[in-house]
């Protein structure tokens, strides 16, 4: 699997990709995140044009899966990582998150950080085990506890959700 910087012609692959990871959230009693829609391509072309969206794709360069990330507190910000689930199971989401590791230590940035679920076994338990740890609320900076108002404001804290980091 190979991994590349999103073209401005995939934006809309990016949403299809996402629309059909979100599918699996129906079976675990969370429709409304399955039917929440992706980020409009606008939003989803600034973190293109940053330089800050990749892909993974498959043996026909078709993306597969993708992560956008942002600078946050002085980390990179893992705001989306998504695997198509036809191609799931398959170390692609941790494949991505390696990449963007390598770009922040490059970067001198020293850590990667999200948020994430705590119950939904792909989210928090997933991302345990790829390095990450859950952060107490006086881990948080600035930018993190703003970006878990805004979640809160679009319903996310509904369901227990957790801040994690991944030093570098």
């Amino acid at each position: 699997m190979r991994i590349r910087a999103v073209r401005p012609d995939e934006l809309t692959l990016l949403q299809d990709i996402e629309r059909a990871a979100g599918r699996c959230f129906h079976d675990i009693g969370m429709p409304e995140i399955a039917e929440d829609e992706p980020l409009p391509v606008g939003e989803l072309a600034h973190y293109q044009r940053a330089g800050l969206a990749w892909v993974a794709v498959d043996g026909t360069d078709a993306p597969v899966a993708y992560l956008i990330a942002d600078h946050v507190d002085g980390n990179l910000h893992v705001e989306q990582v998504s695997v198509h689930p036809d191609s799931a199971r398959r170390g692609i989401g941790r494949s991505l998150l390696d990449h963007l590791a390598r770009r922040a230590t490059a970067d001198a940035i020293p850590a990667l950080t999200l948020t994430t679920f705590t119950g939904v076994p792909w989210n928090a338990p997933y991302y345990a085990r790829c390095g990450f740890r859950p952060l107490d609320e006086h881990g948080l900076g600035p930018g993190l506890r703003d970006i878990r108002r805004q979640e809160a404001a679009h319903g996310l804290n509904r369901w227990p959700r957790v801040c994690m980091r991944r030093d570098l």
